[in-house]
């Protein structure tokens, strides 16, 4: 099979695509014929070889992704025949060969997609969306609210502005570039900003007859700043992103307006009640009944995986980052 290898650390271009021997199941595992792989920024993370951050790094050489949607064509030992010619969905973990053809997990951690679904779609939320959901519990958006979205045209930006509609609330989605502040307005956001144009928070200010309750913020830095001013009192923001290490405020900062910060990953991620998989299930339903509708782009083909990585990293991407192998 085509497979995406990294024999060291570093930039883009270590990644290579490369011909490999087919996996194939072993007890209790099946396998999937790929029609999509999910690209995540922690992908891009581990490929340079960061240390210090939450996950540890793998063994060289290795096959990156964490994210496969397809087809179980081969199942091991074990598993129920009825799983063959299943349309699927699975998260396989950090660095766990998902840029391939064929990707190999265990199957009571596979999900099964209804019949029809977009495999880059499913994903979108079988990670970003099972992250969204997480965020989204801790913030707790209602109609009462007016929700100040930063990176409203990433894949956790996306399913919030819809999310915060969908409860009542009034949206406020903020992106770079008139492409994807296009892509926020199309999403439903009451108001669509480009963030990287001076006066943009003016304009949020003077376009709203009330203040900013709630900010969901993943862009962090000056950006993050600057929605945390828009905030009334009694106010709160959710960090979550990359970024986290850049949010400009401190603790007087919260004392003077009596706001609210709280972070919704790293250990409040893993506290949910029935773990990973609930959080799965939950974003999956939301797909399958149409509440959320997960902005994918354009999709790169398998060999170009240090293209996608490349433009992930320079903020050049919207929604979820797919590969799809040639043929497929």
């Amino acid at each position: 099979m085509r497979a995406i290898r990294q024999h060291e650390f570093g930039p883009a271009e270590v990644l290579r695509c490369e011909e490999v021997p087919d996996p194939h199941p072993g007890a209790g595992q099946v396998r999937i014929a790929v029609a999509a792989a999910g690209v995540h920024v922690i992908d891009t993370v581990i490929r340079q070889g960061v240390t210090g951050g939450p996950f540890p790094l793998p063994e060289l050489p290795m096959t990156p992704g964490r994210e496969v949607a397809g087809v179980v064509d081969e199942i091991g030992d074990g598993v129920a025949a009825e799983w063959l010619g299943r349309a699927v969905v699975a998260h396989l973990g950090q660095a766990s060969g998902g840029y391939a053809e064929f990707a190999v997990r265990e199957v009571e951690a596979v999900q099964v997609l209804p019949e029809g679904t977009d495999p880059t779609a499913a994903v979108a939320m079988i990670g970003t969306g099972r992250t969204a959901m997480s965020i989204l519990r801790t913030a707790r958006p209602s109609a009462d609210d007016v929700v100040l979205v930063t990176s409203a045209a990433g894949g956790i930006g996306s399913l919030a502005v819809q999310h915060a509609r969908n409860v009542g609330a009034t949206v406020v989605g903020a992106a770079g570039g008139p492409t994807k502040v296009g892509k926020v307005r199309e999403l439903g956001a009451d108001l669509a900003v480009d963030y990287t144009e001076d006066g943009w928070a003016d304009r949020v200010r003077e376009e709203l007859d009330r203040p900013v309750s709630l900010v969901l913020d993943g862009a962090g830095g000056a950006y993050g700043r600057a929605a945390f001013d828009l905030l009334g009192a009694g106010g709160r923001i959710v960090l979550y992103g990359r970024e986290l290490g850049e949010h400009r405020f401190t603790s007087d900062d919260l004392l003077a307006r009596a706001l609210t910060a709280s972070v919704a990953l790293g250990p409040n991620l893993l506290k949910v009640p029935g773990g990973m998989r609930a959080l799965e299930d939950e974003a999956l339903a939301a797909l399958a009944d149409g509440s959320l509708k997960p902005l994918v782009g354009d999709p790169f083909p398998l060999s170009r995986a240090a293209a996608a990585h490349e433009a992930l990293e320079n903020r050049q991407t919207y929604g979820k980052v797919v590969l799809v192998p040639e043929g497929r």
